[in-house]
């Protein structure tokens, strides 16, 4: 993923920081917009593998039904509490749904493997995903995305 940022380099994040940014923080604001135009910003859990963000949305939501009709969306994780701390990355793109939906965890060709097995064990410390049949997964590979890390511009990063 190419960075599309152009303003703020001195603050932005190196694919390892991102990486490792991705992987450590546990939620997401999904950004979706309905029919009518209107937008809708929800909490969400993902997984980073390297290249794509997994959403392990319900599939019986707001967002969800959103997604069937314009698949668009963009995702910002961020964090920080004083201006100095801030540091975030906002991903935007397409989403597609992978594997059977809702997911039950039939066969699914390997295609899920990886963020199950990376999702079962940052959220509930297990080897594998318990599946509740009322979730799918949502794969994001970002077109765009920026980033900023304040504590460079303060020195304390």
């Amino acid at each position: 993923m190419a960075a599309t940022q152009r303003r703020g380099r001195r603050i932005m994040m190196t694919d390892d920081e991102r990486d490792a940014y991705l992987t450590e923080q546990r939620t997401c604001r999904v950004a979706t917009v309905g029919a009518d135009g209107r937008p809708h910003v929800a909490a969400l859990w993902f997984v980073w593998d390297g290249a794509s963000l997994w959403l392990y949305s319900l599939t019986r939501s707001r967002r969800w039904a959103q997604l069937l009709n314009d698949p668009r969306v963009a995702v910002v994780v961020d964090d920080g509490t004083e201006y100095a701390e801030l540091r975030g990355i906002e991903l935007s793109g397409t989403v597609e749904i992978v594997g059977e939906v809702p997911r039950t965890g039939g066969p699914d060709g390997g295609e899920l493997d990886l963020p199950e097995r990376l999702f079962a064990s940052k959220y509930f410390g297990l080897d594998e995903l318990p599946h509740d049949g009322r979730h799918g997964w949502l794969r994001l590979t970002p077109e765009a995305a920026v980033s900023w890390d304040f504590r460079k511009q303060f020195g304390a990063a």
